[in-house]
């Protein structure tokens, strides 16, 4: 089987992009686990698949699947890298770009310094929804772990996250406790835990132990959810410079319409930030 593929990042969270258009590719988990081998393989955090959308006025379809060969619902760093790759591989000429995933549409704009805005939807927040085993939707949990108890926020932005707040991001356990809580039992599909550091009200640091990868350079969905959860709990304004160990994203959200009551849109999440193609390459697997 041969795979035309390209190598991509949104600020470090990198990315095997193939897209099957032109070529008819199905991998297995086992080959996706030997391509995303960074010794042995082309290395990766996610590989992101490019496929037409059989939904009306809806421009592509995307699936991302972890280095596990498992697949997931949302990426954000993924959704921006996706939107330069189908312009750079003139498969579409428009700015806008909506685009099908497995938790709904979103909307790609890409802007014209080359930073892709994404139009993240709405967050769930909601327990049951996320998944998070708890009775009441609050902004404030308590879990019991290794640790001692722990208190984060839960979110979902397709994909579900759990947010604590800590004094030092360089210093939070992310390795050890980020995945004791990415499998404890109040999360039954698993989820990305969050280290945030509030440095103002219009600046957060945050660390991601993403649910079976690890920590990454940068989770587009991890910025989401924990500008939601600081906006929940009243830590932070409404549009939010998030640094993440690879780079900076900007993050607005502005609960239930607060901005704008006559936008449909108004209690979406939109995330800014940079997408960058590494090389374009060839292989036979």
């Amino acid at each position: 089987m041969n795979i035309s593929f390209t190598k991509m990042h949104g600020l470090g969270n990198d990315f095997m992009v193939i897209e099957q258009m032109s070529q008819d590719i199905t991998l297995s988990n086992h080959q996706i686990q030997t391509l995303s081998d960074r010794h042995t393989g082309i290395g990766f955090d996610q590989l992101l698949v490019v496929s037409p959308s059989n939904t009306p006025d809806v421009d592509f379809r995307y699936q991302i699947f972890n280095a596990n060969g498992g697949e997931v619902e949302q990426c954000g760093n993924g959704a921006r890298c996706f939107a330069r790759f189908v312009q750079e591989k003139n498969l579409t000429d428009k700015a806008v770009i909506v685009v099908e995933t497995n938790t709904g549409i979103i909307t790609l704009n890409v802007q014209t310094d080359g930073n892709v805005t994404v139009d993240m939807g709405p967050p769930i927040l909601e327990p049951q929804q996320i998944p998070f085993t708890q009775q009441q939707r609050q902004t404030h949990y308590t879990l019991s772990t290794s640790h001692g108890d722990i208190t984060l926020g839960a979110a979902s932005m397709g994909n579900p996250h759990g947010v604590l707040v800590v004094d030092d991001v360089e210093n939070a356990p992310v390795e050890s406790l980020g995945a004791e809580l990415e499998r404890h039992p109040l999360f039954p599909n698993r989820a990305n835990i969050g280290f945030m550091q509030i440095v103002s009200r219009d600046h957060i640091r945050l660390r991601v132990f993403e649910r079976g990868v690890g920590e990454t350079q940068a989770c587009g969905t991890g910025a989401c959810a924990a500008t939601v959860v600081a906006i929940q709990q009243g830590l932070v304004d409404n549009r939010v410079t998030v640094s993440l160990p690879g780079g900076d994203l900007t993050i607005e959200w502005h609960p239930n319409g607060t901005n704008n009551h006559n936008n449909k849109n108004a209690d979406h999440v939109m995330m800014t930030g940079p997408a960058t193609t590494v090389y374009e390459g060839t292989m036979t697997l």
